[in-house]
């Protein structure tokens, strides 16, 4: 069975206690919670509740997101990414989340290693220090500061950080950058979704075309997760659709279960 997980992104106005239920009814793995809903992290609820609420139902909570432009380091960065990992460690989560800016700025070759390195710097004795682990996302936008894997991969091993760090490898932005290395002793968490859209081009995807993955996929999602499960990766696989038709989903546990259902089938059918 493929270890898949939800991130909160599927579900956004899904209160945590409800969330955490259609995972475990699913029967995923673990979640991913998010500070960028609209509303306060697990809607204010205290944090040893939440951790408690996840293990009732036999969940992990895989990381929180996230440090927002975190390779623009400042003293307000730091407190900001102090603030959430005292929040991981309270509800039990495992990893928090760190996105890369994504403006057109800090884009330049060698500046924006010089802005990786420092930031992954800063940031190690502090995770380290609250037992954590860091998920660094690589965004395919032509506009982000940190679109290459093997970029993320040198920062973290230039700052003495693999016992830390880990990536996010996710399908869209992966597709996105044109591919590339896949570091799957590397990556932490894989975020999968889809665009179906037969008339957007790669350049101009966005957030919003992202949907559950099924046999109109354009990413080749099931190559990807092929790709990574023979390299050897074994952690989870988290849907991350952010396309208002799937957040508008009455229930979204049918259109999830077929998705799961459609990857188990095709991984199964490859591998035979």
């Amino acid at each position: 069975m493929l270890p898949f997980a939800l991130n909160h992104m599927t579900a956004p106005r899904m209160p945590y206690a409800a969330f955490l239920d259609l995972a475990a009814a699913l029967g995923c793995v673990g979640v991913e919670f998010r500070n960028d809903l609209g509303r306060p992290l697990y809607e204010g609820a205290d944090p040893q509740e939440v951790a408690a609420a996840a293990a009732a139902r036999g969940l992990r909570i895989l990381a929180l997101a996230e440090v927002k432009m975190f390779n623009d380091w400042s003293d307000a960065k730091r407190a900001e990414a102090a603030a959430l990992m005292r929040i991981a460690v309270a509800s039990g989560a495992e990893a928090v989340s760190l996105i890369p800016r994504n403006d057109g700025i800090g884009m330049e070759n060698g500046v924006r290693q010089k802005a990786l390195k420092l930031a992954l710097a800063e940031l190690l004795p502090m995770l380290r220090a609250h037992g954590l682990k860091a998920m660094v996302e690589p965004l395919g936008f032509e506009i982000c500061s940190l679109r290459s894997k093997a970029e993320a991969v040198e920062a973290i091993e230039a700052v003495g950080g693999a016992d830390t760090y880990r990536l996010v490898h996710d399908t869209f932005h992966h597709h996105l950058a044109g591919g590339g290395r896949l570091f799957p002793e590397y990556t932490g968490i894989v975020h999968i979704s889809s665009v179906t859209d037969p008339a957007v081009a790669v350049a101009d995807m966005r957030d919003g075309h992202r949907v559950l993955v099924d046999e109109h996929d354009r990413l080749g999602n099931i190559a990807q997760i092929e790709a990574l499960l023979g390299a050897g990766y074994t952690g989870p696989i988290s849907f991350e659709p952010f396309a208002a038709s799937v957040h508008d989903l009455e229930d979204a546990k049918p259109a999830l279960a077929r998705s799961m259902e459609f990857i188990r089938a095709r991984v199964a059918q490859r591998a035979a």
